[in-house]
Order: C-alpha cells, then sequence, then structure tokens
C-alpha cells in the first residue's frame, strides 16, 4: 500500500509541474520555471520509490494514465481548452485501462 501512497504523490507532482509548465512560457518566467522543476525533480524522486514495490511497466502506465486524465481535466477547467468526443472517448479508454491493471493484473502489487 506504502507503494501506491508513493505512486499517488507521484502523480500530483507530476500533474503539478505539467500545468506549471505552460506558464513558464519557454522557460522565460523564473517562478513558474522553479515551481515546474522541482515537482517534476519531486514526481520522479517519488516513482522511483513506488518502484520498490511495483512493478515498472504498472507504475509508470498508472503514472502516466493518470497524469494525462488529470492534465486533460485540468487544461479544461483552468485553460479553458475544449475536448471533443473522440478525446473525451481516448481518456475513458485510459481510465478503464488503469483499472483493469488494477483490478484484474497479477503483475500489481496489492
Amino acid at each position: 500500500m506504502k507503494n501506491y501512497l508513493f505512486l499517488a504523490a507521484a502523480i500530483f507532482c507530476e500533474t503539478l509541474a505539467t500545468s506549471f509548465l505552460k506558464k513558464t512560457e519557454q522557460f522565460t518566467k523564473p517562478l513558474p520555471t522553479l515551481i515546474f522543476a522541482v515537482a517534476m525533480i519531486t514526481s520522479f524522486y517519488l516513482l522511483s520509490h513506488a518502484l520498490k514495490g511495483i512493478p515498472i511497466g504498472i507504475a509508470y502506465a498508472i503514472w502516466s494514465g493518470v497524469g494525462i486524465v488529470l492534465i486533460s481535466a485540468i487544461g479544461y477547467f483552468v485553460f479553458k481548452q475544449t475536448l471533443d468526443l473522440p478525446a473525451i472517448i481516448g481518456l475513458l479508454f485510459i481510465i478503464i485501462g488503469v483499472l483493469i491493471i488494477n483490478l484484474f493484473s497479477k503483475s500489481t502489487v496489492h
């Protein structure tokens, strides 16, 4: 369970970092750039701890899949970016894939 807490924290930090990536304006804004860098480094640090008990492929699939969904939601609600029907369907497939991995795969550690 501890490994999944590390993974959740890594996902949060990666989502925070990616959210600030747009605000860095190609790394010309110091504060958003600093937040991006610290959050991304922290994310990888936490992900490395999650890998102590979760296979790398499974952890990375969850980390990236959940991150994609969260960033898409932030893009929609914060940055007012639209999502069309194919994008929403694709995001649903990502969510379904993460659920299948966690609920049915024997490769995950629970």
